[in-house]
């Protein structure tokens, strides 16, 4: 099983999400848990790496977050149109 090491972020919105992706992090959000939304920042270079391995969008993945581990899949992931980028990910817990 892939795993993940990812913060929780408390600011939303474009300019914040561009600030992040200076830094070469990406924003990411975790849906299905208690019918919350779960705010992510994440390290663009692992996902990108994670990303081109072949269970990364059909199987499950563990995310730590504060020393709490959830089983998740890909939901949605926005990538950059012409650069080797990723945008935004978006996991549903499992």
């Amino acid at each position: 099983m892939l795993m993940l090491q990812v913060e929780i972020r408390k600011d939303k919105g474009k300019s914040f999400s561009r600030q992040l992706r200076i830094k070469n992090k990406l924003p990411g959000v975790l849906y299905g848990i208690n019918k919350t939304e779960i705010l992510l920042v994440l390290d663009h270079n692992s996902v990108f790496n994670l990303q081109k391995k072949e269970g990364f969008y059909k199987e499950n993945l563990l995310l730590l977050i504060q020393d709490q581990k959830y089983k998740v899949k890909v939901q949605a992931i926005q990538k950059h149109p012409f650069k080797l980028k990723l945008l935004h990910i978006d996991f549903l817990h499992a």
